[in-house]
């Protein structure tokens, strides 16, 4: 639970920015944030952006990480009182969490999602995209993702294509195998909170995936940082897997994982997308709950609880045979994957926002709308 511990020392000041990230969320929920700090402090360079939490945890670490002004303000009343004093004409939010109900009432902003990676989980198609204005996508898949799962939605109003910021952080030099040997990563999701999207393969093929390869490979395992917060088993399972793999990459960057593999065994996240612009073998693990059809987990070759998990590792590292069924997926999936493209498409999405708001908000103010 947040902790709730307000900066007095903002109480009764004005923000002097104009554009204002909403995260009410505890410390655990920062890895949905952190890929986001990049392009954030890119936008803040041009359109000063301030952070709010309610937790003081959760502002202290992104304080230290980041170059953003962080407040915590513990009561609706703070917002409110702030944002009466304030020309705030932007708020984003990086998850669907309930509590951003609170700053989505006011009628003085353009409200956006940003969400935190795109994938083919059914999580990622959700009516929620209806309270805010608009929604910043990655790619067409995306809007095609949300129009044909929601319904009474005008997804093509209400998106906007960017790509995906995230990806946008440099290259780090690969770390090699020091006994030669090549290297998987596998990178697993969370058993996650509702069973229906339950696609973690970490209990039902977790130690077998790391059993079978690691005589022939170097097997990094990177958790999912919610790994067993809802079932104890997984949790289990997930500690029987870091003992057993050759290196488990918490305190490592996603972007230095990837770098140092020659292979990706994942499961239906976000993580699968973010990988296709490497250019390297990608195996999508089956899950044990029903998984919506889409042009990515067509093309990708599955891995399966019955299959001989070496001998396909060994086929898609020596011959890589869906190496052109990936590449043909990424402008569908992530637009323009060059650097730096996305961080620009997002900044200009954000000041398009903000002029819209202003003429609206000019609109209403003749019309007698008042407040934040």
């Amino acid at each position: 639970m947040p902790d709730k511990l307000t900066d007095a020392d903002r109480l009764g000041r004005a923000f002097t920015q104009q554009v204002l990230l909403y995260f009410p969320t505890t410390a655990d929920s920062l890895y949905q944030l952190r890929p986001w700090l990049p392009a954030l402090e890119a936008l803040d360079e041009q359109h000063p952006v301030v952070c709010v939490f309610k937790d003081s945890r959760t502002a202290r670490i992104v304080r230290a990480e980041s170059r953003l002004d962080c407040v915590t303000l513990a009561r609706y009343g703070e917002l409110d009182e702030i944002l009466g004093l304030s020309d705030v004409k932007l708020a984003l939010y990086i998850n669907h969490d309930p509590v951003n109900f609170e700053c989505l009432r006011f009628t003085s902003l353009v409200h956006v999602y940003l969400g935190h990676g795109d994938s083919d989980k059914g999580v990622s198609a959700s009516n929620q995209v209806k309270a805010y204005d608009f929604c910043f996508l990655a790619g067409q898949a995306a809007l095609d993702r949300t129009a044909a799962a929601n319904m009474l939605y005008d997804a093509e109003a209400h998106s906007v294509l960017i790509g995906q910021p995230q990806l946008d952080a440099p290259s780090p030099t690969p770390s090699p195998s020091t006994d030669g040997r090549r290297t998987v990563l596998y990178a697993p999701t969370w058993e996650a909170s509702q069973p229906s999207v339950s696609y973690g393969s970490v209990d039902r093929l977790g130690e077998r995936i790391v059993s079978a390869l690691k005589p022939h490979y170097r097997v990094v395992y990177r958790p999912h940082p919610l790994n067993g917060v809802i079932r104890a088993e997984y949790a289990a399972a997930d500690a029987r897997v870091r003992a057993l793999a050759d290196r488990v990459d918490t305190d490592v960057s996603l972007e230095q994982s990837f770098a140092d593999a020659d292979l990706l065994i994942t499961d239906v996240s976000a993580i699968t997308l973010n990988w296709l612009p490497t250019g390297k073998p990608l195996l999508v693990t089956v899950p044990g709950v029903e998984v919506s059809p889409s042009r990515l987990l067509d093309a990708l070759p599955r891995l399966d609880a019955a299959d001989d998990i070496a001998t396909v590792v060994a086929s898609h590292l020596d011959a890589d045979p869906a190496a052109t069924a990936r590449a043909e997926l990424i402008e569908y999936y992530l637009g323009d994957p060059a650097p730096g493209v996305a961080t620009a498409r997002f900044i200009a999405a954000c000041e398009d926002a903000m002029a819209l708001r202003d003429r609206a908000w000019a609109a209403a103010r003749e019309r007698g709308a008042t407040g934040p």
